[in-house]
C-alpha cells in the first residue's frame, strides 16, 4: 500500500510518500520508487529512489502525475503499486 502526503504536510511544503507492507520488507528486497513527473521532448520524464519513504518538497508532488512503488527479491515477480496524484 502507497501512503500518499497529508494536506496539512503539503501546507507545509513538504510531502513525504510511504509504502507499506504486511510485517515489513526483510533486508534482502530492493525497494525503490519511480516518478512521472511529465513529459519532456514527447517522453515521459522519471527518476528513481530507493527505500520505503521518499520525501519531496511539495511542488515537486503538485508536478507529478503518478508514483510506482516496487519492491523485488533475487529472481521473484516483483511486488508493485501505482498512485496517481490525481486518485
Amino acid at each position: 500500500m502507497v501512503l500518499p502526503p497529508s494536506s496539512e504536510e503539503l501546507q507545509q511544503g513538504k510531502a513525504t510518500l510511504m509504502c507499506l507492507a504486511n510485517k515489513g520488507f526483510p533486508s534482502d528486497w530492493n525497494l525503490a520508487w519511480k516518478m512521472e513527473t511529465g513529459r519532456r521532448a514527447g517522453a515521459p520524464w522519471s527518476w528513481r529512489w530507493m527505500g520505503s519513504t521518499l520525501r519531496l518538497p511539495a511542488d515537486q508532488w503538485w508536478r507529478m502525475s503518478s508514483v510506482n512503488y516496487e519492491a523485488t527479491r533475487g529472481s521473484q515477480t516483483p511486488v508493485s503499486e501505482t498512485l496517481r496524484r490525481d486518485q
